[in-house]
């Protein structure tokens, strides 16, 4: 299947000029005459590159691209800029919109075409990396399936996660790392055999040690992914401690990577609102007395009070947990 090619230019004769040069290179060729019409088209048409004009109306290039940028959804495809001007002043806006290479006009054709095919190859490489990431989403939602007892548990760590995590007043890139660290914190899970993660009763010494292997197997599992960066550092120590008692580093305080102090506190929020078969579900009141009784020592200070803050104030979105079976 050829590649789609937006351009994005309000000047007909570069548009029909690029039109042409695509079109016998063998791509598909969709276009835009502003970008407002832009984004609309990459809505609608998905394209694999986007070549984009910097002077427009109605909406020039800088902002198309930064709103592009901006979308989860369009984030990952890439923006060549053109423009008449070889200015450095160009670039450096280009380059803070988040553009991913530029071309001047007029354009040289053996320079063009290496330009797409490098571009296009970029693409087809972070195409394989959603891939990759979508077989590993699953792979953890198929760990939350062996255990009828954690129904629901990922999405509900993901959704009490992202608000605490904008309640903390973090970034948006910290904010989205913590959805995704919700996700996946339990994936090395995967790794552990059934007869541990199952076992219905206390676990012996040995078993636990087996347990407790299951954050550097998750951060050993995303270490691909684009975002691992910023993930990995929240599966690896959600189950790390204020005081330094947790595990696998035994990290103190603020050592413990902000992410991973989130996901340490919803998700012992999310165990003690679901029915086990060695305990029931604790109270409204049970539940915000644990989680006090861990302030400083089990959770971060300063998260915990924003989190129960949320609960007292009637702020946090709760889901529904899954009845005992």
């Amino acid at each position: 299947m050829p590649a789609r090619i937006l351009v994005v230019d309000d000047d007909p004769a570069i548009v029909e000029v690029l039109r042409r040069f695509l079109n016998h290179e063998g791509y598909t060729v969709v276009t835009a005459n502003n970008g407002i019409e832009a984004i609309e088209r990459v809505h609608e048409d998905q394209p694999d590159l986007i070549l984009l004009d910097v002077t427009m109306p109605k909406m020039d290039g800088f902002m198309a691209c930064r709103r592009l940028k901006e979308d989860e959804r369009t984030a990952l495809i890439p923006i060549t800029m053109l423009t008449g001007l070889d200015d450095q002043d160009y670039r450096t806006r280009g380059i803070e919109a988040g553009a991913d290479d530029f071309l001047t006009k007029p354009f040289d054709q053996t320079t063009l075409r290496a330009r797409i095919r490098s571009q296009l190859r970029l693409k087809r490489l972070t195409d394989q990396l959603e891939h990759t990431e979508s077989v590993i989403f699953m792979l953890a939602q198929a760990v939350e399936a062996k255990d009828p007892y954690t129904e629901g548990h990922l999405t509900r760590i993901k959704t009490y996660g992202e608000q605490l995590a904008i309640a903390s007043r973090l970034s948006a890139e910290e904010v989205r790392a913590v959805r995704y660290g919700g996700v996946l914190h339990d994936i090395g899970k995967i790794g552990i055999s059934d007869s541990i993660l199952l076992k219905p009763g206390p676990l012996t010494p040995e078993e636990t040690d087996v347990m407790r292997r299951h954050p550097e197997i998750g951060a050993q599992i995303v270490s691909q992914m684009r975002f691992a960066p910023k993930i990995t550092p929240i599966i690896c120590s959600h189950h790390e401690r204020w005081d330094g008692s947790g595990y696998p580093e035994g990290l103190v305080g603020a050592a413990i990577p902000i992410g991973a102090q989130i996901i340490a506190v919803v998700d012992a929020y999310d165990a003690m609102m679901t029915n086990r078969p060695y305990r029931r579900a604790l109270s409204a009141e049970e539940r915000i007395a644990e989680l006090r009784a861990g302030r400083g020592t089990q959770f971060a200070p300063d998260i915990l009070d924003v989190f129960l803050n949320l609960i007292v104030t009637s702020t946090l979105v709760q889901l529904s947990q899954p009845e005992l079976r």
